[in-house]
């Protein structure tokens, strides 16, 4: 049955020349996906057009086979691959099963690959759109909220090392972005509150007024409240927009911020065993970790850490270090070592001054982060 499609919507235009796209922000909006790429790729039909749409399995009879439908019903040849869910999903063996899937279809610069689902999902088959044929055109329709409001948004395109989080892949932007908030009523809890952890993010790095804006509606936020959640995720994506319009590429370290909290989670996340640890949950410990070793260096208040502290744990987000976790030193020094924001062995963290503000600081020795834990 096709979907309603609301009256409200909001585009989020992300500014980059000749890479420009729209974030498009309605409710129905799966069930008019062919119809937007027809608008993006200026066609008056998708006929011939061929799509590989990837789609995370425990989402895909929900909303990919709507997204189907709707590409279909333009014209468009579609190939349907489901993947698996989790994060061990971004690895080599489901890239490669990928590629065979284009290799099967023979496809060409004009292929386009769709991604239905969430962030593991947006992550590997962006990666493998921005490496095959040296380039795909591609489209991120999120699922989640965690993937809604961070990585749908911004280009970044990657798979895991077993290792350590995200270390192969690629910068490679999305033809456009799809979020319908009608996704967020099938999202498990858990789920949800994983992504409220990167919302919170925003406003201790970038928006004082909007991180009180949170503070002020935990109730709508814990019961999905569609007009709080409206304003949330807009602004979250307009926020992100603009950090990656001023340093696409991370070259002049401004884009850095929306790290805060990555450096210790990715660690907590890896040595957890991906999965263990939904990458919110360890991204919520990561940041209290992230503004403790701020707060013990004079940078901020204690009071800063506390409202970080109050807020997150009101949305039931952890925010204290798993007890297995807090002995293994030297394991939690090795993963931060292999943080993408390490240069010459030395650790740099990304840690707030104020609410609305963070830098990025380097030089700080291992044992003065350890003791954060």
């Amino acid at each position: 049955m096709t979907s309603q499609i609301s009256a409200w919507e909001r585009i989020v235009r992300v500014n980059l020349g000749s890479r420009s796209y729209d974030i498009v922000i309605n409710e129905g909006g799966t069930s008019q996906a062919g119809s937007l790429l027809a608008r993006w790729l200026k066609l008056s039909t998708a006929k011939g057009l061929r799509v590989l749409l990837i789609a995370d399995a425990a989402v895909f009879h929900v909303h990919g086979d709507a997204v189907q439908r709707s590409l279909e019903a333009v014209g468009a040849e579609v190939r349907a691959a489901i993947v698996p869910s989790g994060e061990q999903t971004k690895s080599y063996a489901q890239t490669q099963a990928l590629y065979d899937h284009l290799v099967d279809m023979t496809a060409d610069r004009k292929t386009l690959v769709v991604a239905v689902g969430g962030g593991v999902t947006g992550d590997l088959a962006g990666f493998v759109a921005a490496t095959y044929a040296r380039g795909l055109r591609f489209v991120q329709i999120p699922t989640t909220l965690l993937s809604m409001v961070d990585s749908s948004v911004g280009g970044k395109t990657g798979i895991n090392h077993p290792r350590g989080k995200n270390l192969i892949g690629a910068f490679h932007q999305p033809l456009g972005v799809i979020i319908d908030l009608a996704t967020l009523k099938t999202l498990p809890d858990r789920e949800y509150r994983s992504g409220l952890a990167e919302v919170v993010k925003y406003g201790v790095i970038l928006d004082a007024a909007f991180f009180g804006f949170l503070e002020q509606n935990i109730a709508g936020l814990n019961s999905r409240d569609p007009e709080v959640l409206r304003h949330v995720i807009a602004r979250s994506c307009e926020l992100k927009a603009d950090v990656v319009r001023q340093d696409e590429y991370e070259t002049t370290g401004l884009r850095a911020v929306l790290n805060y909290g990555h450096t210790f989670g990715h660690a907590f996340e890896a040595l957890a065993g991906y999965g263990a640890l939904l990458h919110g949950e360890a991204v919520s410990i990561g940041m209290i970790c992230a503004s403790r070793l701020a707060e013990s260096l004079g940078r901020i208040t204690p009071n800063d850490t506390c409202r970080q502290i109050d807020l997150l744990s009101a949305l039931h987000l952890p925010v204290t270090v798993p007890a297995e976790m807090q002995d293994r030193h030297a394991d939690i020094v090795g993963c931060m070592m292999l943080d993408k924001k390490t240069e010459g062995r030395e650790l740099r963290f990304v840690l707030p001054s104020r609410i609305g503000h963070v830098e990025t600081v380097r030089g700080i020795a291992p044992d003065i982060a350890l003791r954060c834990l």
